[in-house]
């Protein structure tokens, strides 16, 4: 089927009732560009809004309407609504009538139109969704994901229709097998020819097969053709090798004809397997798991669904050291997995938050007996043909999974994954707070919790750790896992590291990833994995910061509100290894140290309090430091450092002098601490093992800033609406050092082909909107993101603060090229 993007001059407003409207309700006056998020436009308050859990942004319920021509000869084609995510509960109209719907927010699903258009005329399209006490995190709201209309003849590949395998490879051959379901429409029996080619990066055919295929009317069937590839180039991590398959349908009858109709998709050659003795092995070759969590919001554009946006965070991702993230807790985009594709990033793709049993006020488990399997086929038809999936998970933390009748639902959900896949690994991330939750109690009394004093959240989160530990190890989440844990190939324990090495000696066949862990235990955890070769990873909880659960890794002081969900304006979570416009916290350097990926170490100063408290590393929680050498303290003022290093000592350095000489891992692994008298200059950290220098970095001051620094990460953009630019903001001195004590306010212009799509910072806790054209800066940064208009030209964008010369660059927008193979198997 031919795809038609179907995502520019769509109007939103709120949805109301027919007795509100009078007449049957209609969108409002905003015209959008597709992706939207309309949450974001709803603003934010501490009361009346979705609460912490969702960044305190205001549910809602919107319509969106299209007007759209219908040319004659479309009606002796078939035409279909793809939406690739719709938040939540859709209803779609053609025409005014009820065409179809979905009712999870994050599912591919089409919408025939065919029986409610009007042809040689304007046609309407509408789409109502809503979001109301369903989330427990920033949900976003509307059509946050790409739309496309697919136009085919009476005969054609349906739009999931292509699916590719390669069962048998070697160095010298590879067999693709293609199956590619077909259907007739028409009311006569059709023979056609089907002409499978596969192509290699350079688009050169490496392999190909002819097959005809008579259909009945009204018949569908499903081709297998089997073509092969000599010296295939595989796909792993370090070397993400991509084919594209390409089928195209010809009417037998008529041989000069064009192909009636055809479809596409990216694949790559590669295999995975799973055992306790040899772990998880990518064509052959071991590989441990450097994964993270993460959300599906893209910061500053909300839930908005960017194929631009998505491969800068998986470049980011890759350049911090993961190579594997987990969609946390809902299938993740189209666009994420092609760029995970694109740059060697494996996946494990998440179905559900929740099944039978809710978590939130009206969440999808109110949808989920009537509505699980048509999401589990939607998952597995989109990821089929992606390389970089390697694993589903069936559901996050369920609660009722420890149960006789959750554990057969489970299974229930893992068989129909494997009917349609079974090429795959299938994992639960299964925690033990849930499935003995009936335990708690006993096991505190036991451990002496309600008696140990509490002085702060701090303390909290402590004995939560220490508590989830313990709960993990005990016998009677071992005797509750027994069931759950038989169903999957990949058994996933959320914080559940203590069970790893009593498993490999209880259940010597289980295969474990850490699916969610506590990113202060990555030394840990690190070893753990590495010593055990059953255990073929861990996942960070997460990787990249998210909107709502709003300070769930913050630093809470004695002077702050000790509870463990942060209070208004707090607006993210803040425990990412980097934060939502992109920018490493310290312990994303950690992490990398740990991973054994970099010898450089790492400097970074914790902030100076007169009281001398200092926040420990505890449960999503790292210490309060920052990579900058620009305090307004009194010269001589003990500040104090934390270097992180693979070597045995590191040496400190103020302007040329050495201040501390310290070893390393004393208290903490990886970890060397000094207390350095503060002067402006240079501080510098030097790494030793075996007496000899194995790295070194610095930190300079910074003087007052004297102007705006702007960097993007691409000067030249194509016409179209879809694509992005991303453009880093930053306050510098004469020297070019970021200062970030002299936060100001920034406004973005932007002129030429070009609107400014979201402007804002990584600041946790902020009543500015990212819709606006104006943010302050947050610790010397901020991040514009310009969308192109469809029109070619050179986009400026100017950046202006108070005091400060104004700073400006250029992008050009050139004719985007025509895609010749386009994702997700259609052209």
């Amino acid at each position: 089927m031919i795809r038609i993007p179907f995502n520019d001059a769509w109007r939103v407003g709120p949805l109301v009732s027919v007795h509100e409207a009078i007449v049957v309700a209609g969108a409002g006056e905003e015209e959008v560009t597709l992706p939207h998020d309309a949450m974001l436009g709803g603003g934010r308050s501490a009361e009346n809004s979705g609460g912490p859990q969702t960044g305190y942004f205001r549910d809602g319920k919107w319509t969106y309407e299209k007007q759209f021509d219908v040319p004659e000869e479309w009606a002796t084609k078939r035409v279909t609504f793809e939406f690739e995510g719709v938040y939540r509960d859709a209803m779609v109209y053609v025409n005014g009538a009820l065409a179809g719907q979905w009712a999870g927010g994050y599912s591919r699903f089409h919408v025939s139109a065919d029986p409610f258009l009007q042809y040689s005329r304007a046609n309407t399209v509408r789409v109502d969704a809503q979001a109301h006490q369903d989330s427990r995190w920033y949900s976003g709201g509307g059509l946050h994901r790409p739309v496309s209309v697919l136009v085919g003849d009476l005969v054609h590949v349906t739009p999931t229709g292509l699916r590719v395998t390669t069962p048998d490879i070697d160095a010298d051959l590879a067999t693709v097998v293609a199956e590619t379901e077909i259907v007739n429409e028409d009311v006569c029996t059709r023979v056609v020819e089907v002409l499978l080619q596969i192509l290699d990066a350079g688009g050169e055919v490496v392999a190909s097969d002819r097959a005809q295929v008579t259909l009945l009317a009204g018949e569908g069937i499903t081709t297998h053709q089997r073509a092969y590839v000599q010296r295939p180039s595989l796909w792993s991590v370090d070397s993400p090798h991509l084919y594209h398959a390409s089928v195209r349908l010809f009417d037998d009858s008529f041989v000069d004809s064009g192909p009636l109709d055809e479809a596409s998709t990216h694949f790559g050659i590669r295999t995975v397997t799973a055992d306790p003795i040899r772990g998880l092995r990518i064509n052959g070759e071991t590989v441990k798991l450097r994964g993270g969590a993460i959300h599906h919001d893209n910061g500053i554009l909300g839930a908005a669904d960017f194929a631009d946006a998505a491969e800068r965070r998986v470049r980011m991702l890759k350049a911090a050291g993961f190579n594997a993230v987990r969609s946390a807790h809902n299938p993740m985009s189209i666009a994420l997995l092609d760029a995970c594709d694109r740059l060697g990033m494996l996946v494990m793709d998440e179905l559900f938050d929740v099944w039978t049993v809710a978590k939130s006020g009206d969440d999808y488990s109110r949808r989920f007996p009537q509505w699980w399997e048509r999401d589990v086929d939607s998952l597995v038809a989109k990821d089929f043909n992606h390389p970089s999936v390697i694993m589903y998970s069936i559901g996050n933390e369920i609660i009722e999974a420890g149960t006789p009748h959750g554990t057969r639902l489970g299974r229930r959900i893992a068989d129909r994954v494997r009917a349609q896949d079974p090429t795959r690994l299938v994992t639960h991330a299964l925690q033990g707070m849930y499935i003995a939750r009936d335990k708690i109690p006993a096991l505190k009394a036991e451990l002496e919790q309600d008696a140990a004093p509490i002085r702060g959240l701090n303390d909290y989160l402590g004995q939560v750790t220490h508590l989830i530990d313990a709960l993990m190890a005990s016998p009677v989440v071992g005797e509750r896992l027994a069931e759950p844990a038989s169903v999957l190939d990949v058994v996933g324990l959320n914080y559940g590291e203590s069970r790893y090495v009593l498993d490999k000696e209880a259940h010597p066949n289980r295969v474990v990833v850490g699916s969610e862990t506590f990113p202060t235990k990555i030394d840990r955890l690190w070893q753990l994995v590495t010593e055990n070769p059953h255990v073929i990873g861990d996942f960070t909880w997460t990787a990249w910061d998210f909107l709502g659960e709003v300070g769930t890794g913050r630093h809470v002081y004695p002077e702050d509100q000790q509870v463990h969900r942060a209070p208004y304006p707090w607006l993210t979570a803040e425990c990412g290894d980097i934060d939502i416009i992109g920018q490493r916290h310290p312990i994303s350097y950690y992490r990398e140290i740990v991973y054994g990926l970099t010898q450089t170490p790492y400097l970074a100063v914790r902030r100076p309090r007169e009281d001398g408290y200092v926040i420990k590393p505890r449960a999503w929680t790292w210490t309060d430091v920052s990579p900058s050498w620009t305090f307004d303290v009194p010269d001589g003022s003990l500040l104090h450092v934390e270097a992180y290093a693979a070597a045995e000592e590191v040496e400190f350095r103020l302007n040329g002098t050495t201040v501390a000489t310290v070893p390393v891992g004393t208290e903490r692994n990886f970890v060397a601490e000094a207390d350095v008298p503060y002067a402006p200059g240079l501080l510098e950290v030097v790494a030793y093992r075996d007496g000899t220098e194995v790295g070194r970095s610095a930190l300079r001051t910074a003087g007052e800033p004297t102007h705006l620094s702007l960097e993007t990460d691409r000067t030249e953009l194509g016409a179209d609406p879809q694509r992005l630019v991303h453009i880093d903001i930053t306050l510098i001195d004469d020297s070019g050092v970021l200062n970030p004590n002299r936060d100001t306010k920034i406004t973005i212009q932007v002129d030429g082909p070009g609107v400014l799509q979201g402007f804002g910072t990584g600041a946790p806790a902020t009543e500015e909107s990212f819709l606006d054209d104006s943010a302050t800066s947050f610790k010397g940064r901020a991040l514009a993101i310009v969308r192109a208009t469809g029109e070619t030209g050179r986009i400026t964008v100017t950046a202006r603060a108070h005091g400060l010369p104004d700073a400006s660059l250029e992008i050009d927008v050139v004719q985007a090229p025509i895609q010749h193979v386009t994702r997700e198997g259609q052209k």
